[in-house]
């Protein structure tokens, strides 16, 4: 299916297609030009898919990952052994799934949840049967929570925007990468926030970057704004500032692959270019990510593992996929991610509400966590 026939049929754009034992996942190696559906059977294609993009975005690996080894459990109707066997079964795949994309944290944060999910049914259990069900049932439902999560997070950032940003009747934001419905469970992250902003009347229009060496910005984002009939503009990279400059931006607003306990920000390469040419132009940056993409086990960015990936993304064109484009035998630096230093990000938008700066500069993040784990 092309995107006109999906606009024309009024098509909803999934990433992720799921019922109990059965996974799809929406080959985005092929967009704009064709829809394709890839089935995942277990972990082992799905770790295969996050780690060959065929789904991206942080939200999303982590749904497809554990997913992937719901579909693979489902299958399991006679395994022989005990609860504890189930359970080590299952950790292990998941710790194998964690390995296929090391940078986001919610792919690690997921693992880790279900894992925790697992040993408590394994404790309990009678049967394997029995670990594999609970298994099952609370991969289904970090699905649900992912869609729910990024319907509050546009509707925070939406109005935190409107709010900061009373002398303008309409917006025009600027975003980077893909976060919408292609890389979560639906909706969005970033792309919720410019969502929430259209659905209310209020967006003037959404410029999205190309987002060099894959293109998810042009292939993706840009598929998703035509789909939903957002008035935007796709532009090089390299074109942010001279928008800026141009006055033609309000805000800037990206996701995020992971969060340091000081604010510091990993994101699609280029963030960080962004993010120096908003400060320039007084223009706020904002990120917007759920609480699950914050690791407070890192006091900075500096402590952020950042994925490298193959040369041939920037050597060849269609990110590695196509002809070469560069000279032979030049050599490549190709980092997937860069980091943001929270001081030039101007809040950070959750499910659970906007993280702003406290009187000394800095955000507080664990204790707007902690404070919201008490009103839970």
């Amino acid at each position: 299916m092309s995107l006109q026939q999906a606009v024309e049929e009024g098509t909803s754009l999934q990433s992720i297609r799921y019922k109990c034992g059965s996974l799809q996942l929406l080959d985005q190696r092929r967009l704009p030009l064709e829809t394709v559906y890839l089935d995942i059977k277990g972990a082992t294609d799905g770790w295969g898919a996050i780690r060959d993009m065929v789904v991206r975005g942080a939200p999303a690996i982590a749904i497809a990952a554990a997913l992937s080894l719901a579909v693979e459990a489902s299958s399991f109707k006679a395994f022989n052994g005990t609860p504890n066997d189930a359970a080590s079964f299952l950790i292990k795949k998941l710790e194998y799934l964690v390995s296929s994309r090391p940078t986001a944290v919610n792919l690690s944060d997921a693992s880790t949840k279900l894992q925790e999910v697992i040993k408590k049914a394994a404790a309990s259990a009678s049967e394997a049967s029995d670990v594999f069900q609970a298994y099952i049932e609370a991969a289904e439902v970090m699905l649900k929570d992912d869609v729910a999560s990024n319907k509050a997070i546009g509707s925070y950032g939406a109005s935190f925007m409107q709010h900061q940003q009373k002398a303008f009747q309409k917006l025009s934001i600027l975003t980077h990468c893909n976060t919408g419905s292609l890389a979560t469970a639906g909706y969005g992250t970033a792309l919720g926030v410019i969502r929430t902003l259209h659905a209310e009347g209020v967006l003037e229009s959404a410029y999205c970057t190309e987002t060099r060496p894959f293109n998810q910005g042009s292939r993706l984002t840009a598929y998703e704004l035509v789909h939903d009939g957002i008035q935007a503009t796709l532009i090089a990279d390299s074109a942010a500032a001279a928008l800026m400059k141009a006055g033609r931006v309000h805000a800037v607003v990206v996701g995020a692959d992971r969060v340091a306990a000081n604010g510091d920000t990993a994101n699609k390469i280029g963030t960080y270019s962004l993010a120096l040419c908003a400060m320039h132009h007084g223009i706020p940056f904002y990120v917007a990510a759920p609480l699950t993409s914050i690791d407070l086990s890192l006091s900075s960015g500096q402590e952020i593992v950042i994925e490298e990936r193959s040369a041939k993304e920037l050597s060849h064109s269609r990110g590695g996929l196509g002809e070469q484009v560069a000279a032979s035998g030049i050599g490549v630096w190709n980092p997937a991610f860069d980091v943001t230093p929270a001081n030039i990000i101007s809040g950070i938008i959750t499910e659970k509400g906007v993280i702003t700066k406290s009187g000394n500069e800095a955000f507080d993040i664990k204790g707007f966590i902690e404070k919201n784990l008490a009103k839970s």
